[in-house]
């Protein structure tokens, strides 16, 4: 129910200790048990969560940075953009540009980006077409 709770309302401000009130759980019972159940802690478990989706909003939405963050429950765009350049590796706006330049590629060689054993298994390793060169 809890992971449910967090699933659904990931943008909203959620307060584990009402989940665990709500849970029938004490707070740190709560967490407790959430963790070795998820193997992550209710908070942890919220931050993947939150940039999974920001990921994907990222990715296939005309979102600015701006909106993303508070989209996905964040109030801070410099607090959002330095967890996401931690976790994710980069700055949100790279990861932003890297996926456009990415999609771009990929529309324009598509070849380039099949992967090599299907490639061999259909006879294309040495390839007629100009754009795997």
């Amino acid at each position: 129910m809890a992971k449910l709770y967090i699933d659904n309302h990931f943008a909203d401000n959620i307060d584990i200790e009402n989940v665990a009130i709500e849970s029938h759980f004490s707070k740190f019972d709560f967490i407790r048990q959430f963790k070795r159940t998820y193997g992550k802690t209710p908070y942890n478990y919220l931050k993947k969560v939150r940039l999974s989706k920001a990921e994907e909003l990222l990715k296939y939405s005309n979102l600015s940075i701006k909106e993303v963050c508070f989209s996905v429950g964040y109030s801070s765009i410099s607090s959002f953009s330095g967890l996401f350049k931690k976790e994710i590796g980069i700055p949100p706006q790279e990861f932003k540009k890297a996926f456009e330049k990415r999609t771009d590629m990929i529309q324009h060689k598509p070849l380039k980006y099949i992967p090599g054993c299907f490639a061999e298994k259909n006879g294309w390793k040495k390839s007629n077409f100009k754009e795997v060169e």
